[in-house]
């Protein structure tokens, strides 16, 4: 008589609905990381659709972008977050009360200000958290400013050139891994618009780490392999004349 087996292979655990809903998208085409932009999240949590069982929240907008995509024929990143948004609700706590975001860049006081800091990983898929506070920006014709860390040899400019950032007063940050830190923009020198920082961030499909980099290309400051390790963005709003 054969030996018992102890133990029996377990079977692929069912994918939930969020999971089912990605993979659709991947099959027409879609990355994990452009349906992270699409809901507006972080890809990390589109992986986790399949990790850790989330996304119920994210259902009912993903369905909706499968109809317009499928249905609507509409390809284009922005118009398929604009739609998804439309559809997304904050989850409630067990009183019945909304829940907390996590992460930083959403928050804007009514005097306007308002902090966003990435690094790493958020950097690397874009920095899709520090898009909020720059459309939340926008939309309330607040002020932006953004400190960014590159290596040292990114930069096309010398350390304190005034070419670089004039009339910033801050000190260049200089890091221990030969990498520095660079302001653009303050409350002194008046900033930059932040709605034309939120167009530039559409016309990336929502990637802000892309949107900064293309602006200092742009503007001379750094060169066009230069990698971004490190991206602060600051609002306020502007004094009344």
């Amino acid at each position: 008589m054969p030996p018992r087996r102890r133990h029996q292979s377990k079977g692929k655990r069912a994918l939930n609905e969020a999971a089912r809903l990605a993979d659709r998208l991947q099959r027409a085409g879609y990355t994990k990381r452009d349906i992270a932009r699409i809901i507006d999240r972080d890809p990390s949590l589109v992986s986790q659709f399949y990790t850790k069982n989330k996304g119920a929240a994210f259902v009912p907008a993903l369905q909706e972008v499968l109809t317009a995509i499928e249905a609507g024929g509409i390809t284009d990143l922005p118009e398929l977050t604009a739609i998804a948004a439309r559809h997304i609700t904050r989850r409630t706590t067990a009183s019945g009360t909304r829940a907390r975001v996590r992460g930083k860049a959403v928050l804007i006081t009514p005097t306007g200000t308002g902090t966003g800091r990435v690094a790493a990983q958020a950097i690397s898929s874009g920095s899709t958290r520090l898009r909020p506070l720059i459309a939340e920006a926008a939309r309330l014709g607040l002020r932006l400013a953004f400190t960014v860390r590159l290596a040292k040899t990114g930069y096309v400019h010398p350390s304190g050139s005034r070419t670089d950032s004039p009339g910033i007063r801050r000190d260049v940050i200089q890091r221990g891994d030969h990498s520095e830190e660079r302001s653009y923009g303050s409350a002194q020198t008046g900033g930059f618009d932040a709605r034309d920082f939120a167009r530039r961030v559409d016309a990336t499909g929502g990637d802000v780490t892309a949107a900064v980099h293309q602006w200092l290309v742009e503007t001379g400051r750094i060169h066009p392999d230069a990698h971004i390790l490190h991206l602060e963005v600051r609002t306020w709003r502007p004094r009344q004349r």
